[in-house]
């Protein structure tokens, strides 16, 4: 009987932890609609803020109950001034566009901050002192629980209630419900917004950074325990249901106890298990345990699809960028060829996800599990059937085509964000048993030294991919042409009279997601071909927010915006990787730059800009 209650209490600690993550992260996009992906950034500085003022500033503080609070405090606030800094640098701008620009604009911000932590506080692990007084265990029958997390685990419960006392019981709370629900009336009634979000976003991240403070006395701090603490708050979020704080306490509940029952029984399949019971979660109530009815939820609106155009000057510019690096492929060294070969697989892998969501409206955020799949169905039908290149590449582009037809009757029963996590939800189930499954994917240590192609000249396989870019962007651009393509965007544009019209909308998302799948597959088939091998990484979510970056970087409703997304993210990343020693936070800094001045992406940006010169005239 100790055992299951000490699991019990582990999992509410960690429930804990993650409600306030949860809170903050609803909070915020409660009354921005913006999805914060930087949340995680937030936690980590308020854990390292905290762990460094304890260990290097203030080594006394650690000695003292409320000295060692203090430097917790330290830690929210600071979280708290960087949210400020955010809400009116980054999130303001970004108020008017759709959901996913700004969504990348915090994945940018992501980048730049574990850069900036990394340059001021070293990229050295903090272990911080226990926290004094608490500094033992709690016996419970045969078992020990540690006093600390005894205190945590209550924490979370204490949060909420004054979170809903705040909410409920005070005049800006009862703005901040208000604005969530309209804020365009709200300031119609005299209330100005704008005050209302910055506290949000302040308090929002001040949570976050306390949570990430709060860790401290159990676990070290260290920059990579954003990534891993944001995607469980995501789903903690999702599960709850979207702007549901109640939602989110529940939901952070269930995932505490699944996490530390499933560490016990299945430790090699813990991340799994989270995300099996927020598909299952999903399965049941599309909307969240608490949240609005799926009928709710809006996709995300999309512009027309440029198609080609002789006179257009954009796509000149495109041709010519791909016979440019069709010469260089043939005439270059080594490297370039090695970064061209990446510009182009990145580009199929973009065109892939574009054409799902400028077509159907669709987002996925797990695009990852479909070129990983391929890319591992590409390797194992080469290692065990010996196929060779080609009919390699025609396995792995099937098995992902099978993939997506096993999920679609999951997935067309949601929308919008939710949507996006259970497509999340598959990919970090295809990753982890890359990772686990050692006798047939090899696990962390990959497939390598894939022989794929042996006896075939490097130039027949770059005219190949090559071949294959330009087949699919004008594959592309003659599906956006077609009967098939316009009855695709009535369907994401006004999906109720499109079902009036007798367009059977689910079926018809339903086949360009298998085209969106297939293409994703050729792409890991011939990652895997280039590579001469495949890693579990080729399904993680870092390849999923790649795609979504290529996509959105470009401009999702320009046809050439995978090409100009894929030379920005691939090709500039090489270069300034080779010449930056924080290249990652520059590329972050781009990254928000581009989407605050050219938020519809590149190959927009001149359309913008006369729009912004005409409306001035």
């Amino acid at each position: 009987m100790s055992f299951w209650l000490i699991q019990c209490l582990n999992g509410l600690s960690h429930a804990s932890t993650l409600f306030m993550m949860a809170a903050g992260l609803t909070l915020v996009f409660g009354v921005t609609r913006i999805v914060n992906f930087a949340h995680g950034s937030f936690y980590m500085l308020g854990a390292l803020v905290a762990g460094y003022t304890i260990t290097r500033w203030q080594p006394a503080w650690a000695d003292q109950g409320l000295t060692y609070v203090a430097a917790m405090g330290l830690g929210a606030l600071c979280a708290a001034a960087l949210g400020a800094l955010t809400e009116w640098l980054l999130f303001r701008p970004l108020r008017h566009s759709p959901p996913l620009y700004p969504l990348l604009a915090t994945f940018g911000l992501s980048l730049a901050v574990h850069d900036a932590l990394r340059w001021w506080l070293g990229p050295s692990e903090v272990f911080a002192p226990r926290f004094p007084g608490l500094k033992g265990a709690v016996q419970m029958g045969d078992e020990f629980f540690p006093e600390w997390q005894l205190l945590s685990l209550c924490l979370g419960p204490l949060v909420w209630c004054l979170l809903h006392l705040l909410l409920s019981k005070t005049k800006w709370g009862q703005q901040v419900r208000a604005a969530t629900q309209d804020r365009e009336m709200l300031n119609a009634l005299g209330v100005n917004p704008a005050p209302l979000m910055m506290g949000v976003v302040v308090l929002g991240c001040a949570l976050a950074g306390l949570a990430g403070a709060l860790q401290l006395p159990r676990e070290p701090a260290h920059l990579q325990m954003d990534l891993q603490m944001v995607v469980e708050t995501f789903v903690v979020v999702v599960m709850g249901g979207l702007g549901s704080i109640a939602g989110a306490f529940f939901a952070a509940i269930l995932i505490g106890l699944v996490h530390a029952f499933g560490i016990h029984f299945f430790p090699q399949a813990t991340l799994v298990l989270i995300f099996v019971t927020m598909a299952l979660v999903l399965a049941i109530r599309p909307q969240g345990l608490m949240g609005e009815l799926p009928g709710a939820a809006q996709r995300e609106q999309v512009s027309a699809f440029q198609g080609l155009q002789k006179q257009n000057r954009l796509q000149w510019l495109g041709w010519l960028t791909l016979t440019t690096i069709a010469a260089g492929l043939l005439f270059s060294g080594a490297y370039t060829q090695s970064v061209l070969e990446d510009v182009l697989i990145m580009m199929l892998f973009g065109l892939s996800l574009q054409a799902m969501m400028a077509l159907s409206g669709w987002v996925s955020f797990g695009h990852a599990a479909y070129f990983g799949l391929g890319a591992y169905a590409t390797a194992l039908s080469h290692l065990h059937l010996g196929l060779n290149p080609l009919w390699a590449a025609v396995c792995g582009t099937v098995t992902a085509a099978l993939a997506a037809w096993c999920m679609a009757r999951l997935l067309q029963r949601s929308t919008g964000v939710y949507l996006a996590m259970l497509s999340l939800a598959f990919a970090q189930m295809v990753w982890a048993s890359a990772s686990q499954w050692v006798s047939l994917t090899g696990g962390d240590n990959g497939l390598i030294g894939l022989q794929l192609m042996d006896g075939l000249p490097r130039w027949a396989f770059q005219l190949s991919l090559w071949t294959l870019c330009v087949l699919a962007l004008l594959g592309l651009s003659r599906l956006v042409q077609s009967s098939f393509g316009a009855a695709l965007q009535a369907g994401r544009d006004a999906p109720q009279r499109a079902l009036a019209s007798g367009l059977a909308v689910g079926d018809l998302n339903a086949k360009v997601f298998y085209i969106s799948a297939a293409l994703a597959g050729l792409a890991g088939g011939l990652w895997t071909i280039a590579k001469g091998a495949v890693f579990p990484s080729v399904a993680a979510v870092a390849n999923s927010v790649d795609a979504l970056m290529v996509v959105l970087l470009g401009g999702v409703h320009q046809l050439w915006g995978s090409l100009a997304g894929s030379l920005f993210l691939v090709g500039i990343g090489s270069e300034m990787g080779r010449h930056v020693d924080y290249w990652r936070g520059c590329l972050g800094l781009l990254i928000m730059l581009l989407m605050v001045f050219a938020p519809e992406g590149l190959m927009a940006w001149k359309l913008s800009f006369k729009a912004k010169r005409g409306a001035q005239a």
